[in-house]
Parts: C-alpha cells; sequence; structure tokens
C-alpha cells in the first residue's frame, strides 16, 4: 500500500519537475527506444554519439554497453567512432575490450564477420596504434596447463 502511494507520488513529482528521456542529454538518448528508425538513423546516431569532443568515461562505456547489448553487430563506421574516441579518452585498455565485444557478437559465425570488421577498421587501427586482441595474445590463456593425459 505504501510503496504504491510513494510510486504514485514520485510519478506525479516527476510530472511535475520535467523529468523526461529528453531532457536528460545524450546518455539518456542512447538508452531511448528508437523502434521505427532505419538502420542508417541508428549508425548514424551512434556515430554521432562516439564522435562528440565532449564525451567522457562512463558515457563510452555506456554507449558501448547498450551497442553490445543488442541483437546486431556494429557496423565499421561505429566501431572506428568508438575507437577513435577510445583515443581521445586515453583509453587503451576500452579500446581492446570493445573489440573482444564486437568479436564476442559475431555468435557462431565469427570466421566469416570478424575477418571482415578487421579488414574494414584496419586503417584506423593502425592510424590510431591499437592492436587486436589476438595480436596482443588474449585470444591464448596464458596460464593453462598442459593435460595431464597428453604428458607422455
Amino acid at each position: 500500500m505504501l510503496r504504491s502511494a510513494a510510486g504514485q507520488l514520485f510519478g506525479v513529482l516527476r510530472g511535475t519537475v520535467g523529468l523526461t528521456t529528453s531532457r536528460l542529454g545524450a546518455a539518456g538518448a542512447v538508452r531511448h527506444s528508437h523502434s521505427n528508425e532505419s538502420a542508417e538513423e541508428f549508425d548514424a546516431r551512434y556515430e554521432a554519439y562516439f564522435s562528440r569532443s565532449d564525451i567522457d568515461h562512463w558515457e563510452a562505456r555506456k554507449g558501448m554497453n547498450d551497442l553490445l547489448g543488442m541483437d546486431l553487430v556494429p557496423e565499421p563506421k561505429v566501431i572506428i567512432a568508438a575507437l577513435k574516441a577510445c583515443r581521445r579518452l586515453n583509453d587503451y585498455a576500452l579500446a581492446i575490450r570493445f573489440l573482444e565485444g564486437c568479436k564476442d557478437k559475431c555468435g557462431n559465425q565469427v570466421n566469416q564477420i570478424y575477418p571482415y570488421l578487421l579488414q574494414e577498421i584496419r586503417p584506423t587501427l593502425t592510424e590510431l596504434g591499437i592492436d587486436t586482441p589476438e595480436e596482443l595474445g588474449y585470444d591464448q590463456p596464458e596460464l593453462a596447463l598442459k593435460s595431464v593425459f597428453d604428458m607422455h
């Protein structure tokens, strides 16, 4: 009873103060659902989001998390914009982690999609001085032990 009354009171107060997702700024715009936008508009929205000069670490991580949480593989131009945002923020680890997430989003077609993504973003990786997780050896376990059954 108290919970429902408090919820209704909060809803009324929020309406009078005017808190909506449109007033939350860019972070709210990324979270907002755009069900009727085309693929080109979607890509342009995320490309513009990552290309902002005033983006901070939290916003970059939020945008990447939202993007990787969707049922899609990001387009190369969106990945390039995100990598450039990582370079502006001087966050090399975030760039590598985002590339790992993009590889994971390829799912069971990783052998077809991921090489295409790398081919498209390779000039940007070279320009920014970012290595792929495979070039860093992150695709191989570091401390994996040989099986005791194979040690003869």
